[in-house]
């Protein structure tokens, strides 16, 4: 199969939507009450395509801020694409990337936007387009296998209120719906215990695991950590410093549950480093967190190739740019469930820009339309207004 992936791409706008949470969500460097972001429109061959990027507000996951990523988009990342033509992918990602350091959620909003483009270009889906790409890198036959469903793990934030009851009220709910497995945020002061009260509620061979988000530190906090032993977790995730490999690898010689990497898994340079250290065969998968699509499969390529584990990961991102990691997390290499929750967990029913449903067995069903599909364009202006427009013409034509 020859797939097109050349365009150019004529103008862009840049929409921040503010889609309020049905429930705060607080992670253990701080607590967010909307999904802000950024949805990257670009329009070209005849078409409008959509990229979406979502870092917080505040810089306590990522360095980058809404506000950052609008300022790069704006000053130096549109002007490089803008009335240029590209004759691949690849050739997007070098362009945009050539004396950029960092802010890879920004360098998402267009490069998953690009692939929304191709895709649409084509007549494909974007798991079609994903697994075309797959196949150049060379990747392994049965690691190209996708389901047209992925399994989804809830996660659970802080409650507000740093009530035990509260967050065994949460995962109740949570396991009634169907969620095939519970992650629960931590961070010093609120670590075992929290952990006590959800096996409690799931029971002893639930899956089960634990994101610190960064907040522990190995000197300090190894007592706790090796503690953490004691709950049968799959892995504990992203325990230690957002920078940090090496202080990664002098906890796995010190307790007995695995690692994940999260935020240190930013590119795959990091992630060949990761290999040739030893210390983690779970991977964390965010196409915000590495860039766009293109790093993550190739993270993805050199994970199944070596033994590791992987799994998809959110910011959450809306619908839009929930896509590309619900297309990417059906393939096989995939083993635990997914970050991608039902919109309705989010923000209610029907506030999502593309709304994601999951059944009773925890199952959301990978979109076989073209591109990301269509979004709703009543939640788009409803919750988005335009910040930045630029183009071959002075205004670009409202949809």
């Amino acid at each position: 199969m020859h797939i097109n992936e050349a365009a150019r791409i004529e103008s862009a706008r840049i929409v921040e939507v503010d889609i309020p949470y049905a429930i705060p969500f607080q992670i253990s460097g701080g607590i967010s009450y909307s999904r802000k972001s950024l949805i990257i429109e670009l329009k070209g061959e005849g078409i409008t395509a959509y990229g979406e990027a979502a870092p917080f507000e505040a810089p306590f996951y990522s360095s980058e801020t809404i506000a950052s990523a609008r300022a790069m988009l704006i000053e130096w990342l549109l002007p490089r694409v803008i009335g240029k033509e590209f004759n691949s992918i690849e050739h997007l990602n070098m362009t945009l990337r050539e004396g950029i350091r960092g802010n890879n959620f920004a360098l998402a909003g267009i490069e998953t936007g690009y692939w929304d483009l191709i895709a649409k270009k084509n007549g494909l889906s974007l798991k079609e387009l994903i697994r075309y790409k797959l196949e150049q890198l060379g990747t392994p036959e049965e690691f190209l296998a996708s389901k047209d469903y992925i399994l989804s793990g809830v996660s659970v934030g802080i409650p507000e209120d740093r009530s035990y009851q509260t967050l065994a009220q949460w995962i109740r709910n949570y396991v009634e719906e169907g969620y095939q497995r519970i992650k629960i945020k931590v961070k010093p002061g609120w670590d075992l215990e929290a952990m006590r009260v959800t096996r409690e509620v799931i029971g002893p061979d639930f899956p089960f695991w634990v994101d610190a988000n960064s907040s522990f530190a190995v000197d300090e906090h190894l007592d706790i950590l090796k503690q953490m032993d004691a709950f049968n977790c799959l892995f504990l995730e992203q325990p230690l410093h957002h920078d940090d490999l090496f202080d990664h690898y002098k906890l796995s010689q010190e307790i007995k549950t695995p690692i994940c990497f999260d935020e240190s898994l930013k590119s795959l340079r990091i992630a060949r480093q990761v290999l040739e250290l030893g210390v983690s065969k779970i991977w964390n998968l965010k196409i915000q967190r590495v860039g766009g699509l293109l790093e993550a499969i190739k993270i993805y390529n050199l994970a199944v190739k070596n033994g590791v584990a992987v799994w998809g990961g959110t910011m959450p991102e809306s619908g839009i740019g929930a896509m590309s990691i619900l297309a990417l997390a059906s393939f096989a290499g995939f083993k635990y469930p997914a970050d991608v929750e039902a919109s309705s967990r989010w923000y209610g029913s029907g506030h999502d820009l593309i709304e994601i449903t999951m059944d009773k067995e925890g199952r959301i069903g990978v979109p076989a339309g073209i591109g990301i599909g269509e979004i709703n364009r009543e939640n788009y202006h409803r919750y988005g207004r335009v910040v930045y427009e630029v183009g071959l013409k002075t205004r670009m034509a409202a949809d």
